[in-house]
């Protein structure tokens, strides 16, 4: 098939033919994109928000959450996120997706990681890319739209209630609490965190417990929030 890109100019290395005797142009036609399943990519965006100094206690920070009105988690809060399209880069998606469902745009969004377990989505394989803001409340406007029953401000507190360090790692559980008491949103997520120690810093956030918060987002909103109170 032709080339998925207009100019290939940037792809011709030393312009030599492979071992197949193929140029450039003669590899990419006989190139079959679809002979292997490939995931399907999403952005979601951790927004959050406080009015004046925030402390290392995050006392009175709030986070933006979407209510899905379709399948999967159906009724459940989420992040704002969605399906990147096929010639958008992931920034561009993770501010388009934020506006269409929330009405918010024009953030500075800072990546923070990529969550890719195979069994996080039941409607195909699907590996999402995670990023995060900070705003004063006052200077948004947010509005449900797209696919989102409803996007509101929620109260937002963590606690760890274990911490075990050894030589090699340390692992930590949080719990974290959201309200909204005028959506009648009260529900609590328990996350696992991992973190191996050394040079090369492995990590990982696992949900445990998701309560009202869908699919792996509670995991999300966790590794935003260590970033966050690191920083303070």
């Amino acid at each position: 098939m032709p080339s998925f890109l207009e100019d290939i100019t940037p792809f011709y290395g030393t312009g030599e033919r492979n071992a197949a005797g193929q140029t450039l142009e003669e590899f990419l036609e006989a190139y079959d994109p679809y002979r292997y399943k490939t995931p399907s990519c999403t952005t979601d965006a951790v927004v959050f928000s406080c009015m004046g100094e925030l402390g290392p206690s995050l006392e009175g920070l709030k986070i933006l959450l979407v209510k899905r009105s379709n399948h999967p988690t159906i009724g459940f809060w989420a992040l704002p996120g969605g399906f990147i399209d096929l010639k958008e880069n992931l920034d561009d998606t993770a501010r388009r997706e934020l506006m269409e469902e929330t009405g918010v745009e024009d953030l500075a969004l800072e990546q923070i990681g990529a969550y890719g377990d195979y069994d996080r989505d039941p409607r195909a394989r699907v590996i999402t890319t995670a990023y995060m803001a900070l705003v004063d409340e006052r200077d948004v406007q947010v509005k449900a739209g797209d696919d989102a029953a409803d996007a509101v401000w929620c109260q937002i507190s963590i606690e760890t209630v274990e911490e075990i360090s050894r030589d090699t790692d340390i692992t930590r559980r949080y719990l974290l609490h959201f309200v909204n008491q005028e959506k009648e949103l009260d529900t609590t997520a328990k996350v696992l965190h991992i973190l191996r120690k050394g040079l090369i810093r492995e990590e990982k956030f696992m949900v445990e417990k998701k309560g009202m918060i869908a699919a792996d987002h509670a995991a999300i909103i966790a590794q935003a929030l260590t970033v966050l109170r690191g920083r303070l």
